[in-house]
């Protein structure tokens, strides 16, 4: 078998007009909830595309972590590479793939940071681990080895020894407020059923797009 000939057949379901939504937040959280049910793993894991000052793409995996009608919000720390591209140029593109039903979301927009109060709350929930790792980590810089890193924990583990580690100043929430949002169902012979949203005033208008 060769990488060329590799392929798998779609035909779980369609996306039709009359069955989506007509507001795009309310598909999104309909094929969350399904995706959900469905066991689908990692199932808030987005792929986050953003531009450096020089034009060149990069991408990586984040966690959507809230959504609603004014948007959709994943945390990281400030000076990493994406919250240094994204102070630059706050235009962004994230996908979400759940090949368990077939399906992936596409959406464009702009981001803003969300209020520092915003992220305290979200902070606050996450397990000790993983807040004293958000000291830790001075996340896309250089580091001589992984004992470096391993000794910055130690540090912060014995900074917070007797006290809840609070929200690091360099690390918070950013919004994705959508502008375009593309609803994609796998179907047979590769004529996939794909659904625009373009956002146009306090309204969308859709649109179905060739596959």
């Amino acid at each position: 078998m060769t990488i060329s000939n590799l392929r798998h057949e779609y035909g779980r379901t369609e996306l039709s007009e009359q069955s989506a939504a007509h507001d795009p937040i309310e598909q999104f959280s309909r094929w969350f909830d399904e995706a959900t049910a469905a066991g689908a793993r990692e199932v808030n894991a987005m792929s986050l595309a953003t531009v450096s000052p020089g034009g060149q793409p990069s991408n990586r995996i984040v966690l959507l972590k809230e959504f609603d009608p004014s948007g959709f919000v994943f945390y990281t720390n400030y000076p990493s590479r994406k919250g240094s591209e994204l102070q630059v140029n706050p235009l962004v593109c994230a996908l979400l793939f759940w090949p368990e039903l077939e399906r992936q979301v596409r959406i464009e927009g702009s981001v803003s940071r969300v209020p520092a109060e915003q992220s305290d709350r979200y902070f606050a929930q996450r397990p000790l681990e993983t807040r004293l790792g958000a000291w830790a980590s001075p996340q896309s810089e250089v580091m001589a080895d992984r004992a470096e890193l391993e000794a910055r924990l130690a540090q912060a583990r014995a900074r917070f020894s007797q006290a809840e580690p609070a929200r690091p100043p360099h690390w918070g929430g950013y919004r994705i407020a959508p502008s375009r949002i593309e609803f994609w169902q796998g179907r047979a012979s590769r004529l996939h059923d794909r659904l625009l949203y373009v956002r146009e005033g306090d309204g969308w208008r859709r649109s179905r797009l060739a596959p």
